[in-house]
Order: structure tokens, then C-alpha cells, then sequence
């Protein structure tokens, strides 16, 4: 059985376990940061905003997750100094830069009652039992008039035919610079208007 609780519910005591199922979901995206999948745990732990995540828990424990986020709000909040604890004085602090630069703001269009869903990726021992589909029906029963993905890869199949699936359509692309090196052509954003 699949239950959906947000972060906050399960308290401080999953926020490990919500960041290891985000930085294996993330890794290849990551690799600046470290390759080492708890070096990872360790950098992002601390800056996870519990209440702006829904884990999907197996057995009690996350295995998916997903942010959702509305207006200016964020989803993290990194420390300096626990960047550099994890990563090294140098290291540290330029990935808390980088973190701060690439992972925090709102876009263009956000706004009150549009909700953007963000760093939605399940556990690979979880992949095709259900569990993205599960969270993501939780997430979309929220009361918001307008739901958002942004910046998909367009090499990222299943995620892109659950969407399509759960009635996103495509609302932006954005052609990859260096694609061949990056391994992907385009980043895809998508929309759902609730009542559609």
C-alpha cells in the first residue's frame, strides 16, 4: 500500500531519508556536488523544506517524493556553512552558490494559485509499482486552480507519459544548449489547469 504524507507530517526523522530518495532520483543532475550518494544525503538534508515536500511512503518509508511550492516559496534552504561541512570549505561554498543561484526564486509566471511541482522522481527500487502515479494524484487534489512542471528532460519518457497521462499538456520548450555533450535536446514545461 502507497501512502502519501507531507514531510512535516512525518517529522524531522525523515528528512534523510526524503534527501537519499532526492539525490538518487537526481544524481546524473548532481554530479558537481559529489557522485557519492551519501556525501549527496549529507549536502541536502539540512536545506529541505519539509513542509513544501510529499514523500509517497512503502512500508513506512519514502520511496518518491515530489516538491510543490506556490507564489515565492521555496523548497529549500541551504546553510553555507553545512554545504561546506559536507562538501569541504572551498567545494562548499561554491555549490552553496551554485544551489542558491539554480535551485532558489520563483519564476516568471508564479502567482497565487498556480502551484509549481517540482523534484518529483521515486526510489529506483519503487520505479513502475505505482508510486509516482500515486503522488502525483495526491498532489493534484491540493486546492489550486493551476499546476506547473517545468524543465523535463525530453529524454525522460515515463515521466513525460504520466503527465500527459494525468492531463499536462506541453506549455514550454526549451531547446538545450551543448545538447549531445548533455545528452538531451530540450528541457519540456508543462500545465494542468484544474476543472479542465
Amino acid at each position: 500500500m502507497i501512502e502519501i504524507k507531507r514531510g512535516d507530517e512525518l517529522g524531522e526523522n525523515s528528512r534523510r531519508d526524503i534527501a537519499r530518495v532526492l539525490v538518487n532520483g537526481f544524481a546524473e543532475d548532481f554530479e558537481y556536488f559529489s557522485t557519492d550518494p551519501e556525501v549527496l544525503t549529507d549536502a541536502f538534508a539540512h536545506m529541505i523544506i519539509l513542509k513544501r515536500f510529499y514523500a509517497a511512503l512503502v512500508d513506512g518509508q519514502p520511496a518518491g517524493i515530489a516538491s510543490v511550492t506556490e507564489g515565492d516559496q521555496e523548497c529549500f534552504a541551504p546553510s553555507r556553512r553545512e554545504m561546506q561541512r559536507a562538501l569541504g570549505r572551498w567545494h562548499g561554498l561554491f555549490s552553496y552558490v551554485i544551489v542558491r543561484s539554480q535551485f532558489l526564486g520563483a519564476f516568471d509566471g508564479a502567482r497565487h494559485g498556480l502551484a509549481e511541482i517540482g523534484f518529483v522522481t521515486t526510489a529506483p527500487q519503487h520505479q513502475g509499482k505505482g508510486v509516482a502515479t500515486a503522488l502525483m494524484n495526491r498532489v493534484l487534489q491540493l486546492p489550486y486552480d493551476e499546476f506547473v512542471l517545468r524543465e523535463i528532460k525530453d529524454t525522460n519518457t515515463p515521466a513525460l507519459a504520466l503527465y500527459r497521462k494525468l492531463g499536462f499538456r506541453e506549455s514550454h520548450t526549451r531547446p538545450m544548449k551543448f545538447a549531445k555533450r548533455a545528452g538531451f535536446s530540450a528541457y519540456v514545461s508543462m500545465s494542468l489547469r484544474t476543472g479542465e
